[in-house]
């Protein structure tokens, strides 16, 4: 039976006194039970563990050139994926999605998209004290003039934040 931090959510051998990951001290009495195991880890991928990917801004901009804007279709995807699961918003729109819509529109989705990051990155932070503010008018009015790459910035350096 797999026994998991409650600080981190690492999985620790079922001998272990002490997270091998974080130091927290494992409790055995509370730790062999499947229903708080389940609960932890739960609520570690819930509140934006693991799976949200810490992403290298600068290379995601480079292989966005070098692929004439073809890998900022996967980072568009990406980004919302991601921004769904810190907001706890699973059943919104998917990253998959994002792209045909702003496809199907020629790209005037990708200015609501934009505003739409900016709200819900910012409910994100408040919910789990994030340093993450509201730059949903910011990322609407980049994107009308053009600057779609400084927002795509923007928005993975806010989801940075919640790789952490």
């Amino acid at each position: 039976m797999s026994k998991f931090c409650s600080k981190c959510g690492n999985e620790v051998p079922d001998n272990a006194s002490f997270c091998n990951k974080c130091g927290n001290p494992i409790d055995s009495t509370t730790n062999n039970n499947d229903a708080t195991n389940t609960t932890v880890v739960n609520n570690f991928y819930s509140n934006g563990g693991s799976r949200v990917t810490n992403r290298n801004i600068v290379l995601a901009i480079v292989l966005s050139f070098i692929t004439c804007g073809i890998y900022m279709l996967y980072w568009m995807s990406t980004i919302t994926d991601d921004a769904n699961v810190v907001s706890d918003e699973t059943s919104d729109t998917s990253g998959g999605l994002t792209i045909v819509f702003a496809i199907i529109t020629c790209g005037i989705y990708t200015l609501y998209w934009f505003y739409k990051m900016g709200k819900k990155l910012a409910v994100a932070g408040n919910k789990q004290n994030k340093a993450v503010s509201d730059n949903s008018i910011v990322y609407l009015i980049l994107g009308i003039f053009g600057f779609g790459i400084v927002n795509y910035c923007l928005i993975q350096n806010d989801l940075n934040k919640f790789s952490e």
